[in-house]
């Protein structure tokens, strides 16, 4: 394994955990948003993966959305019975993940997370999602996502932005 930032290194961990070989990628710099990473890649904003943490009645959710979407609090809060759902703010995701905003990874955290997958992202072959810094990315797929994450497909997503 090559040297990573401990947190990329509990990702790979955990990838490799579930049988998925190395396939981290060290971008020159900083994707902390859809649209660097998109650039950094040469790929489409819809290829990106986000992993966006919510505060779903004080407990962390994690949302995989495409770059092109925007999550809707309103679906978030029926799909999870809850009563309010927020944007987390960076302690809380910090507490909850380990990782930083802008370099959220699906997996590598202290404990799972609830987890929504947007069904966008089946629309595409191959996405890219965070691997818990903002400068490492890994190729995977949405039936992928939603195995590594225990996750539960959604619509989760407003209009494209």
């Amino acid at each position: 394994m090559q040297e990573y930032p401990a947190q990329v290194r509990k990702v790979q961990t955990a990838l490799t955990g579930l049988g998925i070989p190395e396939r981290i990628r060290h971008l020159p710099e900083s994707a902390a948003t859809a649209e660097l990473a998109a650039q950094a890649l040469g790929i489409e904003k819809s290829a990106i993966a986000n992993s966006l943490i919510f505060e779903a009645d004080g407990k962390p959710l994690l949302v995989m959305i495409s770059g092109a979407h925007r999550a809707d609090l309103l679906k978030l809060a029926s799909l999870t019975d809850s009563r309010k759902v927020n944007r987390a703010d960076a302690s809380f995701v910090r507490l909850h993940t380990g990782q930083p905003i802008g370099g959220v990874a699906p997996l590598g955290h202290p404990r799972p997370i609830h987890t929504l997958v947007d069904v966008s992202l089946s629309r595409l072959r191959e996405v890219w999602a965070s691997a818990g810094h903002p400068r490492y990315v890994f190729r995977t797929s949405y039936d992928e996502l939603l195995r590594i994450t225990a996750g539960t497909a959604g619509e989760v997503g407003e209009a494209p932005a």
